[in-house]
């Protein structure tokens, strides 16, 4: 079943909620999960202390955006737009 771009109130799901979910679904396979680590130079032990950091959340979703194919993959899996994501990433970067 796929999710809206929406909660039921209407508003848009923040920009960490994203990154938590995207952050879900680049973990969920053994070979993404080691891309992203080795990418972005996070230790598991770091990622797992700092997993709500606004840092390291803007870094998996920048992650995902330098791979068009898994940012497409996982907007459709997690029920969202593409730009979604970036405008997430943009947000945590900021």
């Amino acid at each position: 079943m796929r999710q809206s771009d929406t909660n039921e109130d209407g508003s848009d799901d923040d920009a960490k909620t994203l990154a938590l979910r995207a952050l879900i679904w680049t973990l969920a396979e053994q070979d993404r999960a080691q891309r992203l680590l080795a990418v972005t130079g996070i230790e598991p032990a770091d990622l797992r202390a700092r997993i709500g950091d606004p840092a390291v959340l803007a870094a998996s979703l920048n992650f995902l955006l330098a791979n068009e194919a898994d940012l497409v993959a996982c907007a459709a899996d997690i029920g969202i737009r593409p730009d979604a994501l970036a405008a997430a990433a943009q947000e945590l970067d900021a």
